[in-house]
């Protein structure tokens, strides 16, 4: 199988506990199961390091992984805005193009690059715990991104198709128009808004998976 006994470098969400004095980074469980099922081992990146080009370098991942949860921080105040965040994954983008790794970004991580890349995103309402079909485009027609499939929705901001960034393709739309999928045009990235490692994983989300590290 593709990728099999390499690493996946996982970014990972930021939890803040203030009666406890801690910022802690966190991972869904069920990300370490899909990736193993394919072969990768998950390595979650921590977000406040040092040297975090350094610890990438040494993780040689086979993937990298932009994860969903925490808004960008220019769009929250408070204490839950998490910059560590938005720095170490901007850190992850911006190696993964240079180094041509395979990239998956999901959900806030296809926030990212569409804020990274000059877009702007915009509230959405009706995307938080609701499942929608999608509308494939022209981009999706060689990955298995299929026309009229329901996916998981779980976010407050997204973009419509004008914010797709420079090098991006529109892969696919939810039923209010905003963006559900991008394909970059010529690196191996991919970039959805439902969550492939949420609930029971459809089998195009493996396969889309499987030909993403098969780009590389």
């Amino acid at each position: 199988m593709s990728g099999a006994g390499k690493r996946a470098v996982v970014s990972q969400r930021v939890e803040v506990f203030s009666d406890r004095d801690e910022r802690r980074d966190a991972l869904d469980q069920r990300w370490a199961a899909l990736l193993e099922s394919l072969g990768l081992i998950a390595l979650p990146m921590p977000n406040d390091l040092a040297d975090p080009a350094d610890w990438l370098s040494a993780a040689d991942p086979a993937l990298i992984v932009l994860t969903g949860g925490n808004d960008l921080a220019h769009f929250v105040a408070g204490p839950d805005a998490a910059p560590e965040r938005d720095r170490t994954e901007v850190l992850l983008l911006e190696e993964a193009s240079k180094q041509a790794t395979p990239l998956l970004a999901v959900c806030r991580g296809l926030q990212l690059i569409i804020d990274s890349g000059g877009g702007s995103l915009i509230p959405v309402e009706g995307h938080v715990a609701q499942d929608h079909p999608i509308t494939a485009h022209a981009a999706a027609a060689h990955w298995p991104i299929r026309d009229g499939r329901s996916v998981n929705s779980f976010h407050n901001w997204g973009a419509g198709p004008s914010a797709v960034p420079h090098g991006w393709e529109l892969a696919a739309s939810a039923p209010d128009g905003t963006v559900e999928a991008m394909i970059h045009s010529t690196l191996p990235q991919v970039a959805l808004m439902w969550h492939p490692e949420r609930g029971e994983t459809d089998s195009d989300d493996v396969a889309l998976i499987e030909q993403l590290l098969g780009k590389s």
